[in-house]
């Protein structure tokens, strides 16, 4: 519809008396609503932010500044887009608009949906009991995720927070998972990165970007994040389990106070407005794991909000704030990839709330027993750097904690199959490498990829024998006893 036709259909129109870009202030329209969308005349649209005793507060989503004096009218509805189908394998903005003018989007059998949808009640929940795989084997074996969880990743800057989330993201695509991934107010080139990387592995058909750049106005970088979920929320209706990717949530924070501050709220902490937690809380209370209509099984978004911390503050207001909201985190840590660790998380002081639930019990094995051996081979080195004797035990330790190490050293175009994971520390584990040095047993550990990914047979074996342990401590001895068929 156009501006006649909304203004016809309303009989209400306003005019704009104050332009602060983003921000604008209209009088008349007495009917309008909090977050009702509006239109002005020049076609553009805008959304409520608050009602005035005398002008209304709305927010632009247009580029270019509104003038004053344009007219206004209402659309009597909130802030809709059009989800379906037709968004895959697109790029689109926080309206769902191709940003390619030469790719439109298929817009057959799409439904208008609000972008700040109701949330389900504890009624519609499921408890979170199936896992999630993100093909990373540090965060499969020692942070497991479950379906439906929302975990946070932190970190600085350009250290692996987005080479991890699009492992995920191709983890899952593979999986026939829809993915979203949400780039907020992020630069061009980092976009077109996102994109590469889904087309090279064939993963953009399972796959939506909904993109917002510095480029953008306020309101379309405030309102992507919003979109995304909301796209979420279509699949999960259609039965599919989703992936969502927030990236990030401090640059969503940070546009925000420029919105409010232009707006003229009163600054709380930092400068943010006092709602940035409502803001970031009814949106991430939007994920988690849901009963499937007319079925006994249970349809999942799983959220992965990001957050960027600055010389590896974790008590940053915002990131504190997400810690609070979501069931765990997944800690980046600059130090580790100043060593060169890749990926550069810090396991002793990442968390998972309800991952680890989801887990078998080989698996809760694993987690275990690596959880307690790390511990003691942190507190080795530890000793060690007073100039201690090495003995027999402490020797033995600290090869193993290098060979686990590599192990957990992984390149970000690999994205490592479960049982995979699972086997390759077993055979270290078990003491099958031990004569290798740190080298041969990263050429051992790929020609066990190899036969895993392209020997049909080999990985039906793998699975056979994970499948059928009872404990991890059953797993290690069916490993022993098929060592010469596994190496």
């Amino acid at each position: 519809m156009k501006f006649n036709d909304y203004l016809s259909e309303s009989g209400e129109i306003g005019y704009v008396e104050q332009v602060h870009p983003p921000i604008v202030y209209v009088s008349g329209l007495p009917g309008v609503w909090s977050e009702e969308l509006v239109v002005f005349e020049n076609g553009e649209y805008g959304q409520v932010m608050a009602l005035g005793e005398n002008l209304v507060e709305i927010l632009t989503f247009a580029r270019a500044p509104v003038k004053p004096g344009t007219r206004v009218t209402r659309t009597k509805k909130s802030v809709e887009i059009g989800v379906g189908d037709g968004l895959l394998g697109q790029t689109v903005d926080a309206l769902c608009r191709s940003v390619y003018s030469t790719k439109p989007v298929d817009c057959t059998g799409m439904q208008e949906r609000n972008v700040h949808g109701v949330l389900l009640g504890i009624d519609k929940r499921r408890e979170i009991k199936r896992p999630l795989e993100t093909g990373v084997t540090v965060v499969d074996l020692l942070v497991p995720l479950g379906r439906g969880q929302r975990q946070l990743v932190l970190g600085d800057r350009k250290i692996g927070k987005t080479n991890f989330l699009l492992q995920s993201l191709l983890t899952q695509a593979k999986k026939d998972t829809i993915c979203i991934y949400a780039a907020i107010g992020k630069q061009k080139t980092d976009v077109r990165l996102v994109e590469s990387f889904l087309e090279k592995h064939g993963a953009k058909n399972k796959s939506i970007i909904f993109a917002t750049t510095v480029s953008d106005s306020l309101g379309m970088i405030y309102l992507a994040p919003y979109s995304a979920m909301t796209a979420a929320e279509y699949f999960r209706d259609m039965g599919k389990d989703v992936l969502l990717i927030l990236d990030d949530l401090t640059s969503h924070a940070r546009f925000y106070r420029e919105i409010s501050l232009i707006a003229g709220r009163f600054p709380g902490r930092s400068s943010y407005p006092g709602d940035t937690f409502y803001a970031h809380a009814r949106l991430l209370e939007r994920a988690g794991n849901f009963k499937k209509s007319g079925s006994d099984d249970s349809v999942s978004i799983t959220c992965l909000p990001v957050a960027e911390t600055i010389e590896g503050d974790i008590s940053g207001y915002i990131q504190t704030n997400l810690m609070s909201i979501t069931d765990g985190h997944i800690f980046f840590d600059k130090n580790l990839f100043d060593q060169g660790k890749r990926p550069a998380i810090n396991y002793f002081l990442s968390v998972t709330r309800v991952g680890r639930q989801t887990q078998t019990p080989v698996r809760w094995g694993i987690n275990r027993e690596l959880n307690t051996f790390l511990t003691l081979y942190d507190k080795t080195q530890s000793f060690v750097h007073f100039g201690a004797e090495l003995n027999e035990n402490i020797t033995s330790t600290l090869k193993m904690g290098e060979r686990t190490l590599k192990f957990f050293s992984q390149h970000m175009n690999r994205a490592m199959d479960l049982n995979l994971q699972i086997i390759l520390f077993c055979l270290i584990w078990s003491g099958v490498w031990n004569a290798k040095t740190l080298d041969e047993l990263e050429v051992a550990m790929d020609e066990v990829v190899n036969k895993f990914d392209k020997d049909k047979n080999y990985k039906e074996m793998v699975n056979k024998l994970i499948n059928e342990a009872k404990d991890f401590n059953g797993l290690l001895g069916k490993v022993a006893d098929a060592k010469s068929r596994l190496v």
